[in-house]
């Protein structure tokens, strides 16, 4: 046996003898954990908390979990017994809510014990109490920032929107700009190189469009469509040295659907690939990038920026044939000293064989393994139902579904922390509208554990709010770029023209 797998063997092994000796603890505190109120019944199940935390992976730095019953209305009383340790702290409910502080949080963590909650229930003037669940505690820490486009949920409307951030340990949200300071028009595709909070881009359209270039401090409004290329740029991907981001220029356009129950289709009728040299203000791009005869989008970069991977598909006739489309996974090679790109295209994952389409690639940065979104057909997957998460692990070329992470609604956008261990992804199986973004452990074997709706101060935020999430991207820091100054810019800058520069 070869030793890769004795070493899977072995972690697979470990994991069931913690997860065995976990429980053992759970139902011996199960019998133990209520001292000063008298139970008077044992429920055998874990509690029905939302959001749903129970048996989740954390990260040791994020913000602590609150948690309520969907039946509170029954209960006169909610209180949870959380132990780690030789750490025991009781949270009695306000409002409904538990509620766990920053500082007693902090102390549960640092026993770098797994956090049991013992949650007790008093309905009709008598006790109950469940299943202790457990919060595992993950030795590496989350990137403390995410970034996301908050959007009305169906693209007829996008008159308010805005690109913000949000601390991960604690609950702070900030806007890094609105579209009420750039005349209510479209901005989208945000993106960072490397998560570094200090260089970053993102496109405005209608009025003031054009795709925005931060620095170190420094804005720069680019126009960036060519009378070589279909389109101005679009979804972006930093080539790891900051020199260069992969691109795709698409002719696209929407459908909306009265009956199907994917609401909305975005298709390509064409789609290329580019690159552009930050430093010379030129996009380059191949043949083997540019096919009149395939749709080629959604590029990113490995993370030695030596492999330029994307989605391909042959060009079908659209709209009539808008749900044949199928992308495969699709590599070319990439010199940054040359800007060339390689003579052949290799094709790691060919969905069209198993009738799916393959969308939104991301490798983790430690080169491992590559994560994407696998549907029924098309690229702009989210808002298909079927639309699932999929990881190819780059040393076996293994191809897996993460099944602990997908639901039966849609899983698509997804982003990597930046030492690997964190992903962060867009779902709509609360409600089958609303994205909204869940974060998942991933370990080095590129085992998925138990996702977690993104943490709020308040168990009732989402029910009230009425936009959902796009584009979640983790960030190493706080963007400090001044939306006023991007706002000066958009309105009084006409903008540096970039040019094609054929290989």
């Amino acid at each position: 046996m070869a030793f890769p797998e004795i070493q899977k063997i072995k972690a697979e092994t470990k994991m069931r003898i913690l997860r065995y000796i976990s429980l053992l603890i759970s139902c011996l505190l199960w019998v133990g954990c209520s001292k000063d109120v008298q139970i008077e019944r044992h429920i055998g199940q874990l509690p029905p908390i939302w959001p749903d935390y129970t048996e989740v992976t954390l990260p040791p730095n994020i913000a602590p979990p609150s948690f309520s019953m969907p039946d509170s209305c029954q209960v006169s009383e909610l209180r949870a017994i959380c132990k780690a340790g030789n750490e025991e702290i009781l949270i009695k409910a306000r409002n409904g809510q538990i509620s766990i502080s920053p500082s007693q949080w902090k102390k549960l963590v640092s026993t770098s014990s797994p956090i049991s909650v013992c949650l007790q229930a008093r309905r009709g003037g008598k006790w109950e109490e469940y299943v202790p669940f457990h919060l595992y505690i993950a030795e590496e820490k989350i990137d403390p920032y995410i970034a996301y486009r908050l959007i009305e949920p169906g693209y007829e409307t996008w008159n308010e929107m805005g690109i913000y951030q949000r601390c991960l340990e604690n609950y702070e949200e900030t806007a890094i700009i609105t579209n009420k300071m750039t005349g209510y028009g479209c901005m989208n595709c945000h993106s960072f190189c490397q998560q570094n909070p200090d260089k970053m881009l993102f496109h405005l359209r209608s009025d003031y469009g054009g795709t925005y270039l931060i620095q170190e401090g420094q804005i720069q409004k680019l126009n960036t469509k060519t009378p070589q290329t279909i389109s101005a740029l679009v979804y972006p991907s930093w080539h790891p040295s900051g020199d260069f981001v992969a691109f795709s220029v698409n002719d696209t356009k929407q459908m909306f659907h009265t009956t199907d129950r994917n609401r909305v289709e975005v298709m390509d009728y064409k789609s290329d690939v580019v690159v552009y040299d930050v430093k010379r203000e030129q996009i380059v791009s191949s043949p083997l990038l540019s096919s009149a005869t395939a749709f080629e989008t959604f590029p990113t970069f490995s993370p030695d920026g030596k492999t330029l991977y994307f989605c391909s598909a042959d060009s079908v006739d659209i709209p009539a044939q808008y749900d044949q489309v199928r992308y495969s996974l699709c590599a070319i090679n990439y010199d940054a000293s040359t800007r060339s790109f390689g003579n052949r295209v290799d094709t790691l994952y060919n969905a069209c064989q198993e009738g799916k389409s393959v969308s939104f690639p991301r490798v983790s940065p430690d080169g491992k393994f590559l994560m994407f979104t696998l549907s029924a057909y098309g690229n702009f997957s989210i808002w298909h139902k079927d639309a699932d998460l999929y990881l190819t692990n780059l040393q076996t070329s293994e191809t897996q579904p993460l099944s602990v992470l997908n639901s039966d609604d849609v899983d698509s956008y997804h982003s990597w922390s930046s030492n690997s261990r964190w992903v962060v992804f867009s779902s709509r199986r609360i409600d089958g509208l609303y994205t909204r973004p869940f974060i998942a452990y991933v370990d080095e074997a590129g085992k998925a554990h138990k996702p977690f709706l993104l943490l709020q101060k308040k168990t009732d935020y989402y029910d009230f709010l009425m936009k959902s999430y796009n584009i979640p991207e983790f960030i190493s820091g706080k963007v400090n770029a001044s939306a006023y100054e991007i706002s000066r810019i958009a309105k009084e800058e006409r903008g540096t023209d970039i040019t094609y520069s054929p290989q």
